[in-house]
């Protein structure tokens, strides 16, 4: 068994006494197992089980999550790591530049590990589909997220569809007021509360374009409103913000999104590099 915080393993095993045989084994395989489940998709965990979808949602409610991910990240972020590959291993210091080196690159690691865990494969593709489908996709991010939001936009220019990235909240409110059905918009924010990305998230849905939120907070303003959430899993340490850690997850969730829709423009793709290739190469000596 996975050693975890008592919080939530203790709430399902106290809740499971008054489920059903069914569910209480399903229940029993959690507590059992929380590494395990914060791996699988609740298809997986259904097969595993022996049990349905449906029973696993079901048993989500009557645990008192929200859904399947809502239990995911909860039991993601409670997993206690092997001290040596712990993401709140602190600087000291008596750390040398060897030690530092090890410490940043196994938080980095870990952050990477856990949001790999997190996302959910059938919310990738319904992202994926939304941009590809879209006619205009637009990038949302403020601070530290619109250079993940600038990030997206010097990728996604090359799979031809037409897009943009705001970092700044005038330019992201009169731009999202001038979208509508076909559009596409991908809100960055770490805490999910962003004002200014808010807003414009809000505008643009009002107006029938697709929201896609990237976030580390599940219970978030930026879930409330998006069609479709990824999530990053970040941690704080006294030298580094969650904000800060959540940047390299932040990137590989645009990095995924890109390859993803790249795939299915494959022609039209291939072809843009080579422009960018072509026009770019005399800036080099």
């Amino acid at each position: 068994m996975t050693p975890v915080n008592s919080s939530s393993i203790g709430k399902i095993q106290a809740a499971s006494k008054g489920l059903s045989p069914k569910l209480r084994a399903i229940a029993d395989h959690i507590v059992k197992e929380p590494k395990d489940v914060v791996h699988l998709s609740i298809i997986q965990l259904a097969e595993k089980t022996k049990s349905s979808e449906a029973t696993i949602f079901r048993l989500c409610k009557r645990l008192g999550f929200t859904g399947y991910q809502d239990l995911k990240i909860t039991l993601a972020q409670e997993i206690v790591q092997e001290p040596v590959q712990h993401i709140h291993e602190e600087m000291s210091p008596d750390d040398d530049i060897e030690v530092i080196i090890q410490k940043v690159f196994r938080a980095n690691i870990s952050g990477l590990t856990d949001t790999f865990h997190l996302l959910d494969p059938a919310d990738v593709e319904k992202a994926v589909e939304m941009i590809h489908s879209a006619d205009r996709i637009e990038f949302y991010g403020n601070g530290g997220s619109g250079l993940i939001a600038t990030d997206a936009y010097h990728k996604f220019m090359r799979t031809g569809i037409n897009c943009i990235a705001h970092t700044d909240s005038h330019f992201q409110a009169m731009s999202a007021g001038l979208l509508g059905p076909g559009s596409a918009v991908i809100g960055i924010s770490h805490s999910g509360s962003n004002k200014d990305v808010l807003d414009a998230v809000k505008t643009a849905k009002s107006l029938g374009a697709g929201t896609i939120g990237i976030t580390s907070y599940q219970k978030s303003p930026l879930t409330q409103i998006s069609d479709v959430v990824l999530y990053t899993s970040t941690r704080e340490t006294a030298f580094r913000t969650e904000a800060m850690s959540a940047r390299l997850a932040q990137l590989t969730v645009i990095d995924t999104l890109y390859f993803a829709t790249a795939r299915l423009r494959q022609e039209k793709t291939l072809a843009n590099l080579q422009k960018i290739r072509k026009m770019i190469a005399h800036k080099r000596l």
